[in-house]
């Protein structure tokens, strides 16, 4: 059997600990996508054959 809880154990401790951070919205940690131009695309694209589009 358990022991009865005492007042002390009810109210928590006086000092909040700050084991962990506060967490941070996920939004900030993503970087930012580099949005290609079609130039650009197709510069990659003609350097990568794997790449292209099967017809």
């Amino acid at each position: 059997m358990k022991p009865p809880h005492k007042p002390s154990d009810l109210r928590g401790s006086a000092q909040p600990s700050r084991i962990y951070a506060p967490p941070t919205p996920k939004v900030t940690r993503q970087k930012a996508a580099k949005v290609l131009t079609a130039a650009e695309r197709a510069a990659f694209l003609a350097s990568r054959p794997d790449l292209k589009p099967k017809s």
